[in-house]
């Protein structure tokens, strides 16, 4: 039946709404910059979702741990690879997406008679200079985008637009680690909230965070919004510190320390 044009897209909707479902119940991932690196974040239960790649690049995932998994190690076989044939400088973010994960992920979306990957993907690459520093998303489809200074996971793209103007209006790329914690979760609150009511209400038209509730979010509504939801969770932090000594400059986790008065959260 699929040999019909209208068929197959009609069976790639279909697949893009059952996709689109299974992440209504993950946890956002933001990935931002600071004055010192990157810091990748996220609330989690059990698996983590933050991962090193190569020296300079990380990963933050959401959607299915096994899915994850699967191309986490194929990520990581490509970067090395990569890097004894060629150079590590040559092992960048956008030869991982582009010609690696990006179009695997994109031919299992449409192959309708084969399980899709349940998965969307963040890399982050530090950079020689801070202005050099990438992030990469790739959504379920394999379609991805490149940005600048922050970039977020969510389950929908509503969500990831009111989280990124909230992390373009609040920039932590001049800040401290302790800072761009700060924002990073004020973010993840946004999201979080978000996909809650959609999921509650289950309408997808449902606007992710209008602009009147985000200003009513301030930092104790954030505070104590992150202590409710940690019930068996924890706050996942990587970072890739530029000031780290030898060429891996991927860190996790933080210390205590780090996460100031989140650690007690």
């Amino acid at each position: 039946m699929y040999e019909e044009p209208y068929r197959w897209v009609e069976a790639v909707g279909n697949r893009r709404q059952y996709l689109d479902e299974q992440f209504t119940q993950g946890s956002p991932v933001i990935a931002v910059t600071y004055a010192d690196g990157i810091l990748l974040l996220t609330v989690s239960k059990g698996t983590p979702k933050l991962y090193e790649i190569y020296d300079r690049l990380a990963l933050g995932g959401m959607g299915h741990p096994a899915d994850l998994e699967k191309l986490r190690f194929s990520l990581l076989e490509m970067a090395h690879v990569e890097g004894f044939n060629r150079s590590p400088s040559d092992v960048t973010g956008g030869r991982m997406v582009k010609y690696g994960i990006a179009p695997v992920i994109k031919q299992a979306f449409e192959e309708v008679f084969k399980a899709p990957f349940i998965v969307k993907i963040l890399l982050a690459e530090l950079g020689q200079k801070a202005d050099k520093d990438r992030f990469l998303t790739i959504n379920y489809d394999g379609t991805f985008e490149e940005r600048t200074h922050c970039a977020v996971l969510a389950a929908n793209r509503s969500v990831e637009q009111a989280m990124l103007a909230y992390l373009q209006a609040d920039p932590a790329h001049a800040g401290t680690l302790d800072q761009a914690i700060g924002i990073a979760l004020h973010a993840w609150v946004l999201g979080e909230r978000s996909q809650r009511r959609t999921a509650e209400t289950r309408s997808e038209q449902e606007p992710a965070a209008p602009e009147s509730e985000q200003a009513k979010i301030d930092a104790e509504t954030v505070r104590e919004y992150v202590r409710d939801q940690l019930d068996g969770r924890t706050i996942e932090c990587a970072v890739l510190d530029r000031n780290h000594r030898g060429s891996a400059k991927y860190r996790a986790p933080l210390k205590p320390a780090e996460l100031g008065e989140w650690a007690v959260a």
